[in-house]
This record gives structure tokens, sequence and C-alpha cells, in this order.
């Protein structure tokens, strides 16, 4: 007669092979959901810089250097266009997007624009 403890013997380390089997995939959605909050974390980024270019030429400031300076030092920005008409100001900046999944290389960039009247006041 077979004791029925005999084939729990057998299916030891079943349970750690299954988890195993399936960590990869576990890995691979957490990767995607930082990805996706470093995609709308450059965006934010995006536009707090496009603000600070915008009201420092406003300001008759240095919009490229406030707009790089407004970011988290280790994302990459700049802004492009710096456009004037009539009493509004108009900039444009970009951050790349990095990726953290890995064989994957940046996910593009973020732009965002800005609008600010111009300040007529001389200092």
């Amino acid at each position: 007669m077979r004791r029925p403890h005999a084939r729990r013997g057998r299916d030891r380390g079943q349970v750690a092979l299954e988890y195993l089997g399936f960590l990869p995939l576990l890995l691979l959605v957490a990767l995607a959901a930082v990805q996706l909050g470093l995609i709308a974390y450059a965006a934010q980024q995006a536009g707090t810089a496009a603000r600070a270019g915008a009201r420092s030429a406003s300001l008759a400031g240095d919009p490229q250097g406030d707009c790089a300076r407004a970011v988290s030092g280790w994302l990459n920005a700049r802004c492009g266009d710096v456009a004037y008409s009539g009493d509004e100001v108009q900039v444009t900046s970009t951050v790349d997007i990095p990726s953290v999944i890995p064989g994957i290389g940046d996910f593009g960039e973020a732009h965002k624009t800005a609008t600010m009247p111009v300040d007529h006041r001389s200092p």
C-alpha cells in the first residue's frame, strides 16, 4: 500500500520552479510601469522648462540657461524656439526620455510649449 505523503515528496520545489518561470514576466511588467512613470515625469519636466524659459524671455533674461536649470540634473533639457509676437513670447522645450528597459534606446523626446506676456517694465 502506498503512503499518502510519498507523492508530496516528489512535488517538492514545484512552486519554486513555477515562480522562477514567472519571474521574468514580473520584472518586465515592473520595468514597463517604471518606464511609463519616467515618460510622464519627462513630459512634466519639459513643461516646467518651457515655462521657466518663457518667463525668463519675458523679462529679457537667459531663456536657454533658465530652461536647462529648471529641470532635474539627470535629464537632458533644451529650449529650442523662442518666438516673440506682439506682447507675447513663446518658448518650446525638449527633454530626452531615457529608457530603463535594457536593450532599448531612448524613448524619444517630450516637447512642451509655454507662452508668457512680455514684461514691458524697465528694471
